[in-house]
């Protein structure tokens, strides 16, 4: 039993861990994408340097996507081994009297957001690799913007990328506090954990829907 609690525990530290580093990479990408409401050249100027960066695009590109990839397995592990130790737990579950919707449903909001992943490396991540590695054609340091804005011309790929940032919205809403609860972060600061993750839960994403409706809007 020692044995299990221990093994549980060590994944539930590994989650917490791939989630906020996967959280700082989410601020760093708004950062750069937010650019491109305000100015088509700053935008160009940080995707370019992000692009050929060779640590960038050899060290930390490899190192997020498997960040991705273990953090999705890790969460369904988890929910499946949440889900058995709920089903012997209570004689009968009460739904939200014992939860909120969000933390019982991470497996599908994270679904979901794994789903956007998938949509965003096809329009994107995929472009980029057969720009560079297939056709191989020259650079052009000022072509990420008008990339970015073709993107969000179809009416359908922008409300599917709002509905999905809803989903990131409930899946932070209860992964930014869990997260740092796994950490062990359970102090005099918890408050404040817990406002700044309510407001990262709702700013970014919001943000992020933000973006792809104002290119729409003004391609």
């Amino acid at each position: 039993m020692g044995v299990i609690l221990s093994s549980t525990i060590l994944r539930k530290v590994a989650m917490a861990l791939s989630g906020i580093f996967l959280m700082v990479f989410l601020l760093q990408h708004f950062v750069i994408n937010i650019t491109s409401v305000f100015s088509a050249t700053i935008f160009n100027q940080f995707s370019h340097f992000m692009g050929t960066n060779p640590v960038v695009q050899f060290l930390l590109q490899p190192v997020l996507i498997f960040g991705v990839i273990f953090h999705f397995v890790m969460g369904f592990v988890l929910d499946i081994q949440n889900r058995r130790a709920r089903g012997t737990r209570y004689a009968v579950y009460k739904g939200s009297a014992n939860a909120s919707w969000a933390s019982r449903n991470m497996i599908i909001s994270g679904a979901t957001v794994l789903a956007f992943l998938a949509l965003h490396f096809y329009d994107f991540w995929v472009p980029e690799i057969n720009y560079k590695y297939v056709e191989v054609l020259p650079e052009d340091p000022n072509r990420y913007y008008e990339e970015l804005v073709h993107k969000f011309e179809d009416l359908t790929r922008v409300v599917l990328y709002v509905v999905s940032f809803f989903f990131l919205a409930l899946h932070l809403s209860h992964g930014f506090s869990s997260a740092f609860q796994s950490m062990g972060f359970n102090n005099k600061y918890t408050p404040a954990v817990k406002s700044f993750g309510k407001l990262y839960a709702v700013g970014i994403p919001l943000g992020f829907a933000f973006i792809a409706i104002f290119h729409f809007l003004n391609h």
